[in-house]
């Protein structure tokens, strides 16, 4: 590799890296406790499932129109949202707005044992992981704040790969790991960053593509209703949104979807109106047979009037993409031992960071020339000023 060519690549990665480190540093800071947010949120305000038994909400328990209408007894001048199962317990969640495409801010989401239809009150709530979540997800900004965030995430992949490719050269008069402790506090500091970054290279990578997609969750959602949502229910395109008053059984349409999904769980129920639907149909999404495809999901659009299937059919791929990113980007789907591995994984990439920043800040006249002299070179044939 020329020196020409190494000074490009190691302006892409000064760049990429300096413009994104300090959103870097405070994902990772706020992704951190995320990664635990269930054990937290179990500690501080309690499991409502904990208690609970009998066979999981997704697949049988108390009809539930009967749930959504206690629910709508107790919660007067709300119109139903949303419907969550649970594969592990009979728990069984229900979502109220005032109005059918009610604002997130606004809705009233409702715990129910679908075993005996007991009431266990609103879903609890931590405000610290509540205030976390915001703020990683778009810096309590909405949609500007989540593609923000996505960008940066984009940079954070240049950054690795540029690093990437400027590791090998750097490296190739030096063993892999080593920390020339006898050097000066910048050498030291700068085998470190090398050190931390090659160890959690694939993790960092998988985290800042997952997170870059999480970013565009939203228009991913908009482009598959206006697109593949809006193909599926054509015949409805002309008609009037259907008002709540109108709205038929919620068991006919589960019915109806399981026939044309057989062997599948369902995971939620859109109700019409909303984001995940139409103004017409019941979406009822199943999640996949195993655990490799529980993560992706399978609208089945059932006619909210008359309970008759309309279509079922995959998500597209961006959105199946979409879909398997967000547990992988929080390590939420091996357990506690794997949140742990993330955790640490999380701690090193701070590190990175963190003495990425400190050879910048402190990198004294002709930086790039003597960095870029120093990959060219060698490891061992590096200057140590």
């Amino acid at each position: 590799m020329t020196r020409r060519t190494i000074r490009t690549w190691f302006l892409i990665h000064k760049w990429t890296s300096l413009i994104a480190t300090a959103f870097l540093l405070m994902l990772c800071v706020t992704g951190l406790p995320l990664i635990f947010s269930d054990e937290i949120e179990a500690a501080t305000v309690g499991d409502s499932a904990a208690a609970l038994t009998g066979s999981p909400s997704a697949q049988s328990g108390l009809p539930l129109d009967g749930i959504v209408g206690q629910a709508l007894l107790e919660k007067p001048g709300n119109v139903p949202l949303f419907i969550g199962f649970s594969q592990e317990s009979p728990l069984i969640t229900v979502t109220l707005g005032p109005t059918a495409d009610a604002a997130g801010k606004d809705m009233l989401l409702l715990f129910y044992d679908r075993a005996s239809g007991a009431a266990l009150g609103p879903a609890p709530v931590n405000p610290l992981i509540a205030f976390l979540l915001d703020m990683h997800t778009d810096l309590f900004l909405g949609l500007p704040g989540m593609l923000f965030l996505g960008v940066m995430g984009v940079l954070f992949i240049a950054a690795l790969v540029s690093g990437t490719v400027l590791y090998a050269p750097f490296m190739r008069r030096l063993a892999f790991g080593t920390v020339r402790r006898g050097r000066s506090l910048r050498v030291k500091r700068l085998d470190q960053h090398n050190l931390f970054g090659i160890v959690a290279l694939a993790w960092m990578l998988v985290i800042g593509i997952t997170g870059a997609i999480n970013a565009f969750a939203d228009p991913l959602t908009d482009r598959w209703r206006d697109h593949a949502l809006a193909d599926m229910t054509a015949a409805f395109a002309d008609k009037p949104p259907l008002a709540p008053a109108y709205y038929g059984s919620i068991d006919r349409a589960m019915a109806a979807a399981k026939s044309a999904l057989p062997g599948r769980s369902p995971q939620f129920i859109g109700f019409p109106g909303g984001d995940w639907s139409t103004g017409h149909h019941y979406a009822i999404f199943f999640q996949g047979d195993s655990k490799l495809t529980e993560n992706l999901l399978t609208p089945a659009l059932v006619d909210a009037s008359t309970g008759q299937l309309s279509d079922a059919r995959d998500m597209p791929a961006l959105n199946q993409a979409l879909m398997m990113s967000k547990p992988l980007h929080f390590g939420d789907y091996g357990g506690l031992p794997l949140k742990i591995i993330w955790a640490a994984l999380t701690m090193a990439t701070i590190w990175v960071l963190w003495t990425g920043l400190l050879l910048w800040w402190r990198r004294g006249r002709g930086y790039v020339d003597r960095r870029v002299d120093e990959i060219y070179r060698g490891g061992r044939a590096a200057v140590s000023a």
